[in-house]
């Protein structure tokens, strides 16, 4: 998602150019140890909520589960995984195990190993993100991106007594807030996170396009849309006006992600658009006030929930034993001590057969299932935009520029025609 800036390649580049000197290349750096074991590196990544402890117990518990494996945990640099992935790939040093990175165009080129169907059989949704129809990251996990957490006591100093089920009750709440001196809508995009300011669009697409049209990325990717489609030009236009009436507090857009959770919390906005994952933090790390969930509504009811499934493992085919890299890591997404830590660390939906939660899990956490599950039985949930993979995500490389596009639409900078149009454009460059 995140938009790559010069620095960020710097970083990228020392962080690559450090593997290499460690030799702690994927492939080359890996192989077999004295004692017969097979060493692996694994890219994992760091957040307030998945921190270093969370990674080094989880890897422990696998290894003990699948002997003959070593594993060499290594970091990525940012949240944006996938540029970071993309760079190592382009010098050689893919890893041989990475979880939450999008198989997209590694898995094209061959670089990935598909997972055999019998793998798969343990999942909710074993098809998800096919790419040429077949799979390559588990999907363990299914994230609604994005819920809108608020402050309750915000809400009530500016006299709203329920969160809104229809655009204009947003609208009108918001007017509220603003009205009351508050800022309704805490939205980021700064430093290495700009993906974190897409949240707003993402709820818009799914409101606008993808619940009349589930299927509005794939037959893009087919030729059959544009993004100067007045469905999807509506939604970008959604995000406009949301900005240009105050709604979005537009200096927001210079914090990253971690400094945009914190403005939430330290009650700089009422209305915090962001990823499922928040529902664990708020839980286990409390503000000083109630926050409650809501989906975003669309003009004729709340009635549609953007969700991802997927963001589990994936293998390379260049790993130096595939098999038993493929055995570590389906142990690593079953095991449930994992899947506990996942849910209470991250506020995962996990989407495996036969797994349930924690019952300690908090109230936020359990506002945030219902949600997900009454969308669920109704039918009425869609793919989170740009968040789905595979043969019907964005075509590779588009995220980035997306992201910078929508900064400069909140930003003022640029009209909805005239990011479309763009759109439109780079997606044919990336498209090739």
């Amino acid at each position: 998602m995140p938009r790559t800036t010069s620095a960020r390649r710097t970083v990228v580049l020392c962080a690559a150019l450090a593997l290499l000197t460690a030799g702690c290349t994927a492939g080359g750096g890996a192989g077999q140890a004295s004692d017969g074991s097979k060493t692996m590196t694994f890219l994992t990544f760091e957040t307030p909520n998945l921190d270093a402890a969370y990674w080094d117990a989880a890897i422990a518990r696998a290894s003990k589960a699948v002997p003959g494996v070593k594993i060499k945990k290594l970091v990525a640099p940012s949240a944006d995984r996938n540029t970071y992935v993309k760079q190592l790939a382009a010098s050689g040093q893919l890893p041989d195990i990475m979880i939450s990175v999008s198989p997209d165009g590694l898995a094209q080129s061959g670089k990935l190993a598909a997972w055999p169907a019998a793998t798969l059989d343990d999942y909710v949704s074993p098809q998800s993100n096919p790419i040429g129809g077949k799979i390559y990251q588990l999907p363990y996990n299914t994230q609604p991106t994005p819920l809108v957490y608020y402050n309750k006591t915000l809400f009530r100093a500016a006299g709203i007594t329920a969160a809104p089920t229809t655009y204009k009750d947003f609208l009108a709440d918001c007017a509220a807030l603003k009205k009351k001196g508050v800022n309704p809508l805490v939205v980021g995009g700064g430093g290495k996170d700009t993906w974190a300011d897409g949240f707003p669009l993402i709820a818009a697409v799914g409101t606008d396009v993808y619940a009349k049209d589930p299927h509005w990325l794939a037959e893009r990717r087919a030729g059959k849309r544009k993004f100067t489609d007045a469905t999807f030009t509506s939604a970008l236009n959604k995000v406009k006006k949301l900005a240009g009436s105050g709604y979005i507090d537009r200096s927001g857009l210079s914090r990253d992600y971690a400094s945009t959770e914190q403005a939430f919390r330290d009650g700089k906005g009422a209305m915090y658009p962001m990823g499922s994952w928040f529902a664990a933090s708020a839980d286990s790390k409390k503000p000083p006030f109630d926050v409650g969930v809501f989906a975003w509504p669309g003009d004729n009811g709340a009635d549609t929930v953007p969700a991802y499934t997927g963001g589990g493992i994936s293998v390379s085919s260049s790993a130096p034993d595939v098999k038993l890299a493929q055995k570590w890591s389906a142990a690593f997404m079953l095991d449930k001590q994992n899947l506990d830590a996942s849910v209470r660390s991250d506020g995962s939906l996990i989407a495996v057969k036969g797994y349930t939660p924690p019952t300690t899990m908090g109230p936020v956490y359990k506002a945030t299932v219902k949600i997900y599950q009454d969308a669920a039985r109704r039918g009425s949930v869609v793919n989170a935009f740009s968040v789905e993979t595979g043969d019907t995500g964005l075509v590779p490389g588009l995220s980035d520029k997306l992201w910078a596009g929508t900064a400069e639409l909140i930003a003022g900078r640029t009209s909805a025609g005239a990011l479309a149009r763009r759109l439109d454009g780079e997606w044919a460059k990336d498209a090739g």
